[in-house]
């Protein structure tokens, strides 16, 4: 096993890994292979945390990284990282290569200096990682009332007390949205895949 930064030669090769991890999975089909790939070209995208995990010679298992920031209630701009997607190849999960690469990458953040990462995920899986609700620590999501817990936002520091005292609205990054038409468009570009909807779906 060997984990080591995405080069140009694996843009292709770790698409069709989101595309495969990802498909009909929280949706019919699936957008996150072309978040990944206009992401790349975007300011915000951290190259040095772009990450693929190989396993016997093949990439198994693929990370991204963001900018983000927290917008703080005192006119403060908070700069932290956001991760995901993390994606592993459906043949190859269960096995705990997301998390060798998770917590990989998160050393590696806490190396480059960062303070803190927020995600949206499952609070049950990602609290291994010391992640928390971002609600228990002041910091809540964008467009949900502020009375309202978003259990799916999760916040962990990785420099201690860089979060004290910040109480302030996350909103993820532009990159994170895109258009159905430019999914469609860019997904005619691979092979055809019969998109399902499927229980527990969240569109």
């Amino acid at each position: 096993m060997n984990i080591r930064l995405e080069e140009p030669r694996d843009f292709s090769a770790v698409e069709r890994l989101t595309r495969e991890a990802f498909w009909n999975k929280y949706r019919p089909g699936c957008s996150e292979h072309y978040v990944l790939h206009q992401f790349r070209s975007r300011p915000e995208f951290v190259r040095e945390l772009d990450c693929v995990l190989e396993e016997d010679g093949q990439i198994a298992a693929h990370i991204m990284y963001s900018r983000a920031e927290i917008a703080a209630d005192d006119g403060r701009t908070i700069p932290i990282l956001v991760f995901g997607p993390v994606s592993v190849h459906p043949e190859r999960q269960g096995r705990g290569l997301g998390s060798k690469l998770i917590r990989f990458t998160l050393e590696k953040a806490q190396a480059l200096g960062c303070g803190a990462v927020a995600i949206t995920g499952d609070p049950g899986y990602y609290a291994r990682f010391g992640f928390a609700g971002g609600h228990s620590r002041g910091i809540y999501y964008a467009g949900l009332p502020r009375g309202e817990e978003a259990p799916f936002f999760l916040v962990k520091e990785l420099r201690p007390g860089f979060l004290t005292g910040v109480t302030g609205t996350y909103r993820d990054p532009e990159g994170y949205r895109v258009a159905d038409a430019d999914v469609d468009a860019f997904d005619r570009t691979f092979p055809p895949k019969e998109k399902k909807k499927l229980p527990g779906q969240l569109n």
